[in-house]
């Protein structure tokens, strides 16, 4: 179910009897020669949709701008400052929680956002606690740490897999936008990591923009196999997470 395809009186109905949502959060970035510039938007879309359908859990909008100034050094990149992306996932967090959401889990495509969504939730709990309320539990969870995801990146790739513009989420979006599968003539694996300091540094470090991947053996048969692991997965966390009584290890856990 999508909110986004709901009506407020369908939305008012559930929350009778579930409090729980799963927001989609990515960014918008370069992803090397064939990677598309909204991967890290579209995974946790495609993912957290497959989610809703086979396991009726209520789907947010994609929140598909995040924190990515490193990448400005590659046209096409859009970022927001630490400070904007705080200020949207606080004000999408108390929107929610006025109308009663309680468990809020966002499903991350961007490994750049954590520090910040985690401080955006720190700041929701301090408003919510010095007026004596009852904050709602906020979770953010990347799509490609999952155990099925995991084991599958490590059959899939190996040590080809890369750290950014990876094997498997340009097979997501092979898979998600076949009609879209990009083609380029890669000279083998790209650098290895060895740090990002800004845009021009990563651009210098990482001329292309891929790190440590190998995208040659990337497929859209690939896509739909992690697809499948990933809904799986995330399916099982927040199955938990709508039902777990929150901790403190919980509310500030990447």
């Amino acid at each position: 179910m999508q909110l986004q395809l709901s009506t407020w009186q369908e939305i008012q109905q559930r929350l009778t009897h579930d409090v729980g949502i799963l927001i989609p959060i990515g960014s918008t970035e370069q992803h090397g020669p064939t990677g598309l510039i909204g991967t890290d938007a579209i995974c946790p879309e495609v993912i957290a949709r497959g989610v809703g359908d086979q396991h009726d859990v209520l789907v947010g909008p994609t929140l598909t701008l995040g924190s990515a100034q490193h990448h400005l050094g590659f046209t096409g990149t859009i970022t927001l400052r630490p400070s904007t992306l705080l200020a949207v996932v606080r004000d999408v967090v108390q929107s929610l929680a006025h109308h009663g959401f309680r468990r809020i889990l966002f499903l991350n495509g961007h490994g750049g956002n954590v520090a910040t969504v985690n401080a955006a939730f720190s700041e929701v709990y301090a408003d919510i606690s010095w007026r004596g309320g009852v904050a709602p539990h906020c979770h953010i969870s990347s799509w490609w740490q999952g155990p099925r995801v995991v084991r599958l990146r490590k059959q899939l790739y190996g040590d080809n897999e890369g750290d950014h513009g990876t094997c498997s989420e340009i097979s997501m979006t092979q898979y998600a936008y076949p009609e879209s599968i990009k083609h380029s003539p890669l000279q083998g694996r790209a650098p290895a990591y060895s740090g990002i300091f800004d845009a021009h540094d990563y651009r210098q470090r990482y001329p292309d923009g891929r790190i440590g991947s190998d995208p040659r053996l990337c497929s859209p048969e690939h896509g739909q196999q992690l697809f499948a692991a990933a809904v799986a997965d995330v399916a099982d966390t927040f199955a938990r997470f709508n039902t777990a009584k929150p901790t403190a290890m919980d509310t500030n856990a990447g």
